[in-house]
């Protein structure tokens, strides 16, 4: 005879198992899906975790309550002199200045899972779905600090660093400090010294190479503190393995054990260079095609290349159309945070470059003059240390989840509030693909 158990109050007096219950939760109550929230929120912040490179490679500050993070700035005590006996000593003036981040709002992922769709499938949805949000939200995350990084390196200077056009800047709430250092950066390939045919340069080894020793060649010498390291797109990770054109892999002296090298073509490792890690994302932009020159940007679009408007600018977007419910860039002041062009690149342009971004001019003048936007689509990679950027992070990544008896299904939110800003710009060199 078949046992009756609708009589029994509890998963331990039935003896039945409820995979999603905790011991003692009435069985014929939403208990029974206590456990599962737990493993969707692990998943997503597993998945988060895979996608994010770059949030342990940049200061974070965790903030209980408010809207922004100061990070103090000091000026230098690099002055000495010798005393001469008798005379009074008196101290120089401090400098002091502060940085501010600010919360971007609230990011989040929603996904909505309906119950006769669960009935039916075959395989675990919620899996795909969990993988999905964390992609999403790291992805996001990433992008944001990659710009913030690139920005950090074009601000070759004060004045760079000042640059604002149509609404856009290159560091939020920028007050200019005379006591920061700035940094140049290095063009692939690239000689200063006269013009230059170099978009090809970069996908030759030997020249990215090159280039990165340069880059923390510039660190060095500007007293840059802390443990630089690379951050390159994928393209780039490949062409150190190319195996033909000027310089192949064959004679690449990096991977040549016999002088101190390291690597492997066949575990698909990079050596280090001068010591320092190698970070691949591809987030960064990619090539056309395998053997081709021609660059796209993974963080910014541009409208116009030729344009002196608004169109030139780099944007950013989490997605191509927004959502009904929300925006696909931060909101204006009117209803958030106001930050909506902090991740774009301006169309700015300046002829105060230390850098001959545009490599093609006929004289130093034209060398060093181009705009701000031009030159952060063409970025390839960075050489930094942790102090380029910084988070202010109001709440960490979180799930919530909801039946929903009127839909018939439940919905899935992950979500975060953080923001993000330059911090020191002279702690990173930016890699830039040549013209021509």
């Amino acid at each position: 005879m078949a046992t009756d158990y609708s009589s029994v109050s509890s998963n331990v007096e039935s003896g039945i198992h409820r995979s999603g219950a905790v011991n003692g939760l009435d069985n014929r109550t939403d208990g029974v899906r206590e456990l599962f929230l737990k493993l969707y929120a692990g998943e997503v912040l597993t998945a988060f975790q895979s996608k994010n490179i770059m949030m342990p490679l940049h200061r974070v500050r965790t903030l209980t309550k408010g809207k922004s993070a100061q990070f103090p700035m000091t000026g230098k005590y690099r002055d000495a002199a010798y005393h001469t006996p008798g005379d009074e000593i008196v101290p120089s003036a401090a400098k002091q200045a502060e940085r501010v981040v600010s919360i971007d709002d609230l990011l989040l992922n929603a996904q909505f899972i309906p119950k006769i769709d669960e009935a039916m499938q075959h395989y675990d949805i919620r899996s795909v779905y969990t993988q999905e949000a964390g992609f999403a939200l790291g992805k996001i995350a990433d992008q944001n600090i990659l710009r913030l990084a690139i920005k950090a390196a074009l601000c070759e200077n004060a004045t760079i660093a000042g640059l604002t056009a149509h609404s856009k800047g290159m560091i939020q709430d920028y007050i200019a400090f005379d006591d920061e250092d700035f940094t140049g950066n290095v063009v692939i390939g690239g000689d200063a010294t006269q013009q230059n045919t170099l978009k090809a340069s970069s996908r030759e080894p030997k020249h990215i190479a090159q280039a990165i020793m340069d880059a923390k060649r510039i660190l060095e010498n500007n007293d840059v503190p802390g443990e630089p390291f690379v951050v390159m797109s994928t393209d780039m990770y490949y062409d150190m393995f190319k195996q033909s054109g000027t310089s192949g892999i064959d004679d690449f002296m990096i991977f040549n054990r016999d002088v101190g090298g390291s690597g492997s073509i066949a575990t698909g490792q990079v050596p280090r260079i001068l010591g320092m890690p190698i970070y691949v994302t591809n987030h960064l932009g990619s090539y056309d095609s395998v053997g081709g020159t021609t660059w796209t940007s993974g963080l910014w679009t541009q409208e116009s290349t030729s344009a002196t408007d608004a169109t030139r600018s780099g944007v950013h977007k989490t997605q191509a159309t927004a959502p009904a419910w929300g925006s696909n860039q931060p909101l204006a002041t009117s209803v958030g945070s106001g930050r909506t062009f902090q991740y774009d690149a301006p169309a700015a342009t300046s002829n105060g470059w230390s850098t001959h971004v545009t490599n093609t001019g006929a004289n130093a003048t034209a060398r060093k003059t181009a705009y701000v936007s031009d030159v952060a689509m063409r970025v390839q990679a960075l050489v930094m240390t942790k102090d380029a950027v910084a988070t202010a992070k109001l709440m960490d990544l979180s799930v919530e989840s909801e039946y929903q008896i009127n839909r018939q299904g439940t919905l899935m939110v992950s979500k975060y509030a953080m923001g993000h800003n330059v911090l020191r710009p002279a702690c990173a060199v930016a890699l830039i693909q040549g013209l021509g």
